[in-house]
């Protein structure tokens, strides 16, 4: 698979990398994760991002992640997030807090180094107030975290690439939600930041004939309804292709990561990688559509 340098880091990071939220959230047993990133792996991934939060109550993505492949640590890289040890709705930023969550995540993924911590959509007054990013300066300090980034969007997003603390950011980029290509992606370009895409695949919303069960998914279906993607992309097929070449073919775009609790469909998304990105016209079709319907209330969601 295709790797890329992120950023200032120096890792070559594969374009397409596990994200670990659906495991964490869903009962996925041991066995199958074991299966799933195994595999993955064995097919040229290198690249595993997960957060302390990711958890049902019962098992964390960390614990499922650490139990799966930390025997074969030295293959790939390892991001995990920080700043909602209670949960995603419940963030809290105090150092001792982060410094506490830092040493619970090394034991879940039994590991003694972190390649890259990131700050979970950490608001902005908390940012410009400094003493959670000297916290993971110290983490770093210490070599229990390799480089420190940023996931989040807007104008926290733009904060934290020009503050000078952070090597990356993790934003969402799909066809449903385009803001960071004119607010963030080429500001990160631009300081040699790494960029790290979440929700690359928009959570497959156009997949959906009514509003969708889960409410993540509801904004960006009722976007899809109103781009109508699927009438320049009719074949279920050339759409999915689409939508996951789409951000990857973006300039300053280094990697972007797909969860998912299927075994296969790492795989099944990496084969659809190996055919080559989009064309720039196939990129111009997207981005004109885009810049004729959206609205400027799309801003990009966390």
């Amino acid at each position: 698979m295709e790797t890329r340098l992120l950023g200032k880091t120096g890792m070559s990071v594969s374009i397409l990398g596990f994200g670990g939220a659906e495991i964490g959230y869903n009962a996925v047993d041991k066995n199958s994760v074991t299966q799933m990133l195994n595999e993955a792996l064995d097919a040229g991934l290198n690249l595993i991002d997960t957060a302390e939060c990711y958890s049902n109550g019962s098992q964390s993505s960390e614990e499922l992640i650490g139990h799966a492949v930390s025997h074969r640590r030295s293959e790939y890289f390892l991001f995990t997030k920080c700043g909602h040890a209670s949960g995603l709705s419940t963030p809290d930023w105090h150092p001792e807090t982060i410094t506490n969550s830092i040493e619970r995540s090394l034991k879940r993924l039994r590991t003694d180094y972190i390649d890259l911590l990131q700050l979970h959509s950490c608001d902005l007054d908390v940012l410009k107030q400094g003493d959670v990013i000297e916290t993971v300066q110290r983490a770093c300090q210490a070599g229990k975290v390799r480089f420190v980034g940023y996931s989040g969007d807007n104008e926290e997003a733009q904060y934290a690439v020009l503050c000078g603390a952070f090597q990356t950011l993790q934003c969402s980029l799909n066809l449903f939600d385009q803001s960071p290509l004119e607010k963030t992606i080429p500001l990160a370009h631009e300081n040699n930041i790494g960029v790290i895409i979440k929700r690359p695949l928009g959570n497959v919303v156009w997949t959906y004939t009514t509003t969708p069960p889960n409410s993540y998914h509801t904004e960006y279906w009722e976007r899809s309804r109103v781009l109508n993607y699927q009438s320049i992309f009719p074949d279920a097929n050339q759409m999915l292709s689409t939508a996951l070449k789409f951000p990857l073919s973006q300039p300053g775009v280094h990697t972007a990561i797909v969860g998912t609790t299927n075994p296969n469909r790492w795989k099944e998304n990496a084969k659809i990688l190996e055919t080559g990105l989009i064309t720039p016209s196939e990129i111009d079709i997207i981005r004109n559509i885009w810049n004729q319907k959206s609205t400027t209330n799309w801003v990009a969601l966390r």
